[in-house]
């Protein structure tokens, strides 16, 4: 099955998955759509305890919204749990999602929530209730660079949590520079995690040097460790301690990107000091 420049292809754990054909890249290519969120996101954010305690609305941004595998699994995860989520989902197009809605027979996480889909397609919002969950989604379409950088970006409620699943730096560098880390640490709510799928001693020190915490994050289908980030260091369940510093070191690979050009180095001496300040790195008082 195929059309709208994306088809179906199975993996070798017989879960099916979009690709898309332009960018010859596969979604979720090892475990699946469903088990690569439930194991990324749902669990490490965990996003069904901390929507049960929010006082209020949950806000989650989902950067990369794709076939929207994301979404609905993190969806389903708090389903049984009564509240508001609010979902604001951001990519450059709603082709992926168009595609998948097509195939809910084979794409899982589609099943049971096609009217909302077909809504969220038709006018980029819809409300519906998932189980005792009251959902709000939104979609936001256009390059995210530019869209963090405009006045817009301030109306969009702070999230709790952010899904970021970009392409990787070296397809997509723009998604991965110092400054959009750093504008998504402004926008961010107060006790805010993101999780991603990269473990890269660049990514790590990009996310430090712009104002977030960092810790490790489990394993996912072909990734030995994930990157967890937080805006406070009590967040996160295993922060990078002082001695992966060493790792950084002796990186070729560490300087963050300013420009939205993908190229390797290792880290300045300007930026080295300014690791070594880092609220995670520096002991706490007496």
């Amino acid at each position: 099955m195929s059309g709208s420049g994306y088809e179906l292809v199975q993996l070798k754990n017989g879960t099916w998955s979009v690709r898309s054909v332009a960018e010859g890249e596969t979604f979720h290519p090892v475990i699946g759509p469903v088990a690569e969120a439930e194991a990324l996101y749902v669990r490490q954010l965990r996003l069904a305890e901390r929507f049960a305690s929010a006082p209020g609305e949950f806000v989650l941004w989902d950067v990369g919204l794709g076939a929207a595998a994301n979404v609905l699994t993190a969806l389903r995860a708090v389903g049984g749990i009564a509240g508001r989520i609010r979902v604001v989902s951001f990519d450059h197009t709603l082709e992926p999602l168009r595609f998948a809605l097509g195939a809910p027979d084979r794409l899982e996480f589609i099943a049971g929530f096609e009217p909302a889909l077909e809504q969220l397609l038709a006018v980029g919002r819809a409300e519906f209730r998932h189980g005792a969950a009251e959902v709000r989604w939104e979609t936001h379409l256009g390059d995210f660079p530019s869209l963090l950088d405009s006045a817009a970006a301030a109306t969009c409620p702070a999230p709790h949590a952010i899904l970021f699943d970009a392409y990787s730096p070296a397809r997509n560098a723009a998604m991965w520079t110092r400054p959009l880390f750093a504008r998504l640490r402004e926008l961010a709510g107060t006790d805010c995690t993101l999780a991603t799928y990269s473990r890269a001693t660049i990514l790590r020190t990009t996310l430090l040097l712009a104002g977030w915490f960092v810790g490790a994050g489990h394993a996912t289908g072909e990734k030995e460790e994930t990157t967890l980030a937080a805006t406070r260091r009590e967040l996160l369940a295993e922060p990078l301690p002082t001695a992966w510093l060493e790792r950084v070191r002796r990186s070729t690979s560490a300087e963050p990107l300013e420009e939205p050009v993908y190229r390797q180095a290792p880290l300045s001496a300007v930026n080295w000091e300014r690791l070594l300040r880092h609220p995670q790195f520096v002991p706490a008082g007496p």
